[in-house]
């Protein structure tokens, strides 16, 4: 756990000295025969002080929770790519899904467009094969992103059987015209607000190429007759 959280040991340190600090003042009041009133305003001042100090830990246990606790997702490391795609398409897919992989807590990406899986990244379930369930097509007709912070609570991760079976935490972006990036998270709660923007950034600017590339392809008749063959 003190990986997953390098300031657990100083968030506990208040707590443990404010505990010291009112044991040790307690036991000289038990051990001291005569009291004098400078020992009695010492030791007023000493409760305080210890109080304050536990407040403090407790505040701090609140304000600064521990981080959700991360698994190894279960699945090979790989990356497939959908071949019938134009070599600029490929390389908008791996360039974004490399920056997804290397900058945010996501573990796995999937992307998909009109009914065709165009490209899995990072660790990869057996299934290879996207089946939007109602989750998906609800991002894929509104437009709007879904976030599932901690999946296995929600009656609908059935239908990412296509992402690692020990998934913690998805995030089904709109990427275009029908499209979306399905990104899967060895964390729950693990996004920030920043990450969901930046998301959603990345998936515009790949939604708007992989639209052009289809565009300039059903235009360009030297495009269409290298398709045929």
């Amino acid at each position: 756990m003190a990986q997953n959280d390098p300031n657990r040991v100083l968030r506990l340190l208040p707590l443990v000295a404010g505990g010291l600090g009112g044991t040790l003042l307690l036991l000289n009041r038990v051990l001291t025969p005569v009291l004098t009133e400078s020992q009695a305003r010492s030791d007023v001042m000493g409760v305080i002080l210890s109080a304050l100090l536990i407040l403090t830990g407790l505040l701090w246990q609140r304000v600064q929770p521990t981080l959700p606790e991360a698994v190894t997702l279960v699945g090979e490391e790989g990356l497939e790519l959908d071949e019938a795609l134009p070599d600029t398409a490929k390389t908008e897919l791996a360039w974004a899904s490399h920056l997804l992989l290397t900058n945010t807590v996501t573990r796995s990406v999937v992307a998909y467009r009109q009914g065709k899986t165009l490209l899995r990244r990072g660790v990869l379930a057996p299934k290879a094969e996207v089946t939007p369930g109602p989750i998906l097509k609800r991002v894929l007709e509104t437009g709007k992103a879904v976030y599932l912070v901690n999946l296995k609570i929600y009656p609908g991760r059935v239908e990412f059987d296509y992402l690692p079976e020990n998934t913690q935490g998805v995030i089904c972006q709109p990427m275009g015209q029908g499209g979306a990036l399905i990104l899967a998270a060895n964390a729950p709660r693990s996004y920030t607000r920043q990450d969901e923007a930046w998301i959603e950034g990345i998936a515009d600017k790949l939604g708007h190429s992989l639209d052009n590339c289809v565009l300039n392809t059903l235009t360009d008749p030297r495009a269409e007759s290298s398709l045929a063959k």
